[in-house]
């Protein structure tokens, strides 16, 4: 239990720091992340016994992979809190993942992808839902209101 809860805040850190550096220091997206997972990357190659095996393998990974989720852009307005339910998305996704994934290149950005895609699309519908009822129920109070 204690090593999924450190993999998907590995997860959070990785898409929203990445993020921040990108937007608030004006790097590049890519530069951001790459700078962020080979910091990452070194940490556990040059200490691996920090955590144990399972978790010195995968924070890395997971990193990586969720940093490419904070390389969206600032201008589709994507929040830290977007940010961090795509990243437990992918984490989840993640730790489930079966083996039949091995092998393939790519798994981690297209994971991403996906992760940040669901998120947004589904944070977009409950927004444009709650929009419509708000608009429905003030419609048909100036309705109900007129007819008086």
């Amino acid at each position: 239990m204690m090593n999924i809860l450190v993999i998907i805040i590995s997860a959070i850190l990785g898409a929203t720091v990445t993020f921040y550096v990108s937007d608030k220091f004006k790097q590049s997206a890519v530069r951001s992340s790459a700078l962020l997972s080979l910091i990452v990357g070194l940490i556990f190659h040059f200490s691996p016994e920090m955590f144990n095996a399972y978790l010195s393998k995968n924070i890395p990974l997971v990193f990586i992979g969720s940093s490419f989720i904070g390389m969206v852009s600032s201008k589709v307005q994507a929040s830290y809190l977007r940010l961090a339910v795509a990243a437990i998305l992918f984490s989840s996704v993640f730790i489930n993942k079966s083996h039949f994934f091995e092998g393939f290149g790519g798994a981690l950005g297209t994971l991403a992808f996906i992760s940040l895609l669901t998120t947004m699309g589904v944070s977009d519908f409950l927004l444009r839902s709650t929009k419509i009822k708000r608009g429905m129920s003030m419609i048909r109070k100036k309705l109900c209101d007129h007819k008086s």
